[in-house]
């Protein structure tokens, strides 16, 4: 049977998806399911292993497994810190497309559920005719958003939601990430906006929260998330 996969990405690069994707992945390891997290693209990162994929196992509580060593949950890695476009054409490279999904459907075909964590935001480029989102369009994913309690997130989460409806991408939450907020009410205000505009949109999306005890997420919250139910 093939696992599903679910695409974390974020409202801009530094939102907490890797936070998020490594404790999503613990919560799932303590329901006792079979989860595996992949870095779709690492830039900035010397090394062949994604540095995000170390994080994830640090927050999972587990050591490096023979798919990290294989190199599968990370296909595509870029010395250079800079959008993927950019980091691949300065090593004479580019994304490997075709390579993190045949690396994706090998996890699927060993694990439960897939944690596919993005690059930047939505709309960072892949290459010079590809985003992001448009990459998860085609391979028929579904996202988990990650925004922040900072000035200006709410414009940024919303664009991002309008650019998951403009190409049919299932959304199923929005990770608010609390952690080290600078002002309370700010953000606040900014679950109680996303709220809302996400039922205007027509969409029943749960916001969960991220903050410095960890993720806030029940059982039931976490199927609804990553199953749909």
């Amino acid at each position: 049977m093939k696992g599903s996969v679910t695409v974390i990405s974020g409202i801009d690069t530094g939102t907490g998806k890797t936070v998020a994707t490594g404790l999503l992945a613990r919560a799932l390891l303590a329901h006792g399911t079979s989860v595996i997290t992949q870095k779709l693209v690492q830039t900035g990162c010397p090394g062949r292993i994604a540095e995000d994929i170390i994080e994830h196992r640090r927050l999972m509580g587990c050591e490096l497994n023979e798919e990290d060593l294989q190199g599968l949950t990370s296909p595509c890695v870029f010395a250079y810190p800079a959008s993927p476009h950019l980091a691949a054409r300065l090593e004479n490279r580019a994304v490997d497309v075709m390579a993190i999904r045949r690396s994706t459907f090998i996890l699927q075909q060993r694990y439960s559920i897939v944690l596919l964590e993005g690059a930047g935001g939505l709309l960072v480029p892949l290459s010079s005719d590809l985003l992001l989102a448009d990459y998860i369009r085609d391979a028929g994913y579904p996202l988990l958003l990650v925004t922040s309690s900072r000035l200006g997130s709410i414009n940024h989460t919303l664009l991002a939601v309008e650019a998951c409806l403009k190409r049919g991408i299932p959304l199923r939450g929005i990770v608010f990430n609390r952690f080290q907020e600078a002002d309370r009410i700010i953000a606040d205000d900014a679950v109680g906006i996303i709220r809302h505009f996400l039922k205007r949109y027509g969409l029943s999306s749960p916001v969960v929260t991220l903050d410095e005890n960890g993720l806030e997420v029940t059982a039931s919250e976490l199927s609804g998330l990553l199953q749909g139910k």
